[in-house]
């Protein structure tokens, strides 16, 4: 590993609020084992009552504090853009009674495929509900979000090819802009059926999106030379100038000596491509000649997609046990002076239906490897909600004023 190339990573666990890790561990009553993220100050930030639960003494190299974010909306795209440096005041409606008439024709006249559905429901139930009828027809399932205002397509693979999966997304957000209905995304929701011919999403998905509308970090960060990598998502919701993307999606590109593993039993989680991703990218940052650095923003979508709005207790608390097993896997690739950092993007409210989005404070927990005091003289609290956390990083490569002249609060 080459010494002396800056590497920063921003690992968001989606919809880990400390508010929903508060209720996930009211509610399950067996041992929760999380001794990284408490070793880096979790237990620090919780309700008191929930301290007995992180029973590793925090290290005291790390900060960790609850943030809360400015913007208005519980949101992926929001919380992610505030990271970066986009504040949005804006509210946006769902759709609870699906999309007109007058919008899916013209739709259906431009993509030369018939819809069927239109109702608000989870992913996976519209998926599971459709899917026969999808494979029978080639009809893509449109469905409304239960937490987002967007529009969601989802699509077998095997029926539809990803490409035209892609290009029907941009074809109902730009209609959709087009017509003046206040959607913030459309989504194509890819799919595949395994062996077991069991519904699988997968990371092929993609996000058509609301313009930024302004620079993020992102963009200081790639203007100033400094090596830029999305992994998972993240590239779908602050769309902009990255010199890597990385989507993994097929187990063989999981290197075995990891020891990598799948919290579903049926393998439906993504976040092992993600760590995969993202183990492939540090040890990049300090292999390749990067001499301005290298920044990687990951999401880790399962405690969102597949625990989250499924309201799986246990699930959503094993898949941030295996989170926390491969942290020494990705501290192992950091060098001397690198910065990792830990968030979320909001929060997630269990409600008798569904797992809605939650406006709540979020964990920040940033990490400077072998550096004697914490952060080494980086310095948190400068900006309010999510964005201190795009200060922190921007700092960290020398650019705390370019930064500061974007965030508009």
């Amino acid at each position: 590993m080459k010494q002396g190339t800056k590497t920063a990573l921003l690992l968001v666990i989606d919809a880990m609020g400390l508010s929903t890790l508060e209720y996930l561990l009211s509610k399950y009553p067996g041992k929760v084992n999380l001794p990284n993220l408490s070793r880096l100050g979790l237990g620090g930030i919780v309700a008191p009552e929930f301290k007995k639960r992180f029973p590793v003494k925090a290290s005291g190299k790390a900060y960790a504090a609850g943030v809360s974010q400015v913007s208005a909306t519980a949101d992926s795209l929001v919380g992610h853009r505030e990271m970066m440096g986009v504040i949005d005041h804006r509210t946006y409606d769902l759709f609870n009674d699906g999309f007109s008439k007058e919008y899916l024709a013209e739709l259906e006249r431009r993509i030369g495929r018939k819809t069927f559905f239109n109702k608000m429901a989870g992913g996976l139930e519209a998926i599971e509900l459709n899917a026969a009828e999808h494979e029978r027809t080639g009809s893509p399932i449109v469905y409304a979000s239960k937490c987002d205002p967007l529009i969601q397509l989802a699509m077998n693979e095997d029926i539809i090819p990803v490409p035209e999966q892609h290009k029907i997304a941009d074809i109902a957000f730009s209609l959709g802009r087009e017509m003046g209905i206040p959607i913030t995304r459309a989504i194509a929701r890819s799919y595949i059926r395994n062996k077991q011919g069991e519904i699988i999403r997968t990371s092929n998905r993609h996000d058509a999106v609301l313009p930024i509308g302004q620079d993020t970090l992102v963009d200081i960060l790639h203007r100033n030379a400094v090596w830029t990598v999305a992994v998972g998502k993240t590239s779908d919701l602050v769309n902009t100038s990255y010199h890597a993307k990385v989507k993994l999606n097929k187990e063989i590109f999981i290197d075995p000596s990891l020891k990598l593993r799948f919290v579903h039993a049926k393998k439906k989680d993504t976040n092992p491509f993600s760590i995969q991703g993202t183990i492939n990218a540090l040890q990049a940052a300090h292999a390749v000649y990067r001499p301005k650095g290298t920044f990687i923003f990951t999401n880790l979508v399962d405690t969102d997609s597949v625990y989250g709005h499924t309201r799986d207790i246990e699930g959503g608390l094993k898949s941030l046990e295996e989170i926390d097993r491969t942290l020494p896997l990705i501290e192992k690739n950091l060098a001397k002076g690198d910065l990792l950092g830990i968030t979320a993007d909001h929060g997630m409210l269990h409600r008798e239906d569904y797992g809605y989005h939650n406006n709540e404070p979020l964990p920040f927990i940033a990490y400077r490897k072998g550096c004697d005091r914490k952060l080494g003289g980086l310095k948190t609290g400068q900006m309010k909600g999510l964005a201190d956390i795009g200060n922190v990083f921007a700092q960290f490569f020398g650019l705390q004023g370019e930064y500061k002249k974007i965030v508009k609060l």
